[in-house]
């Protein structure tokens, strides 16, 4: 499987996304919309109608990180705003995580399941093959611009280990640039979240083109 990159916009221009956007549009078929409600993690970000107006001025992927409290209760909102995949943490919704996959299936959407750094991999063992995609995290969830962690790559393998799908779609996101990058891929991820290094770069298809 060809290395997607989805591009954060939580490090562009809030200002003027749609430009942003664009900017992107031509080098990769994803963006990745991070979701904060400043509870499940200590910032606030972005909601429903962002995305919303988002899904009117592109035809990419939209790719939602939710970083919130009870995702549940959001996965219909966000389904109709237009998202394609909804990825949501296994740490907020402990009780409830077959509950919110299965009802990010029944509205026909992609589901991805996230970990943060302190948790380990064999704690959703039972969830990967139920879902499209894995998301760890190898920075603390909350801001952009932070140091990767080097031991949270080591997840890649084991959750490839847990998992007997060939189409598995191992997420990485946290302090992506072009060495980092080369770490997560030769251990076996196959889609990479980058923010401030595609978005303070001078040349953004050098950027996203030095990811792959």
């Amino acid at each position: 499987m060809k290395t997607i990159i989805s591009p954060s916009i939580l490090s562009a221009d809030f200002a003027n996304l749609e430009k942003e956007i664009k900017k992107i549009e031509p080098y990769t078929n994803w963006v990745h919309i991070d979701v904060m409600d400043g509870h499940f993690v200590p910032n606030i970000s972005i909601g429903v109608p962002v995305v919303k107006s988002l899904r009117k001025i592109t035809n990419m992927f939209l790719d939602i990180h939710l970083m919130i409290e009870n995702p549940i209760k959001y996965i219909d909102a966000f389904s109709d705003a237009g998202a394609d995949l909804i990825t949501f943490h296994y740490e907020a919704s402990k009780e409830n995580t077959i509950k919110t996959i299965e009802k990010i299936k029944e509205n026909n959407k992609k589901v991805g399941l996230s970990i943060k750094p302190k948790t380990d991999p064999s704690e959703i063992k039972d969830f990967i093959n139920l879902v499209d995609l894995i998301l760890i995290m190898t920075v603390e969830p909350g801001f952009g611009g932070q140091k990767f962690m080097d031991d949270c790559a080591k997840k890649i393998t084991e959750i490839k280990n847990y998992s007997n799908n060939d189409n598995l779609i191992i997420q990485v996101d946290g302090g992506i640039n072009d060495k980092t990058a080369k770490i997560c891929t030769d251990l076996g991820a196959n889609c990479l979240v980058a923010g401030n290094y595609i978005y303070n770069s001078a040349n953004i298809e050098k950027a996203i083109k030095s990811l792959i």
